[in-house]
């Protein structure tokens, strides 16, 4: 190849790097199907960190090495009384895709609710991890 070509192409590559979206956490949700959605809870997890705080967070604690997960369990008992449990966490990564359960800031949410209806169980499961995660947001940030 000549000079001028290989120049060419490394300034593409290089462009096409600086221009890319920054990296994003990696965020996993285990929680029960019934009381939270994956989609849902991703939702909560991004809608909770505004652009600045996620450079501060992201300068804290590089995108490379942590990542995030949140598990809401919960449901009916037999008084017809809705109970919900909401965990988030940060934890390491130890690939590009993995994450290791050996969390490093954990937060949970309890929440109980007489008398409610299947939606109404799902809104307190969203505002007790919306709970959680603000939770271990702002730790990570006052350390």
């Amino acid at each position: 190849m000549h000079t001028p070509q290989l120049l060419a192409a490394a300034l593409l590559v290089s462009a096409a790097t600086a221009f890319a979206a920054p990296a994003q956490y990696i965020i996993i949700d285990h929680s029960t199907d019934a009381v939270m959605t994956k989609d849902s809870a991703l939702a909560i997890w991004k809608g909770q960190v505004d652009a600045k705080t996620m450079a501060r967070l992201s300068k804290l604690y590089p995108v490379s090495k942590w990542g995030f997960i949140s598990q809401v369990e919960g449901g009916f008992t037999t008084d017809k009384i809705c109970v919900i449990t909401a965990r988030a966490m940060m934890v390491p990564r130890i690939t590009a895709s993995r994450l290791v359960f050996k969390p490093s800031q954990t937060a949970t949410a309890f929440g109980a609710q007489a008398g409610a209806t299947l939606d109404q169980c799902k809104e307190l499961a969203a505002a007790k991890l919306k709970e959680a995660v603000a939770s271990v947001g702002s730790s990570l940030i006052s350390r």
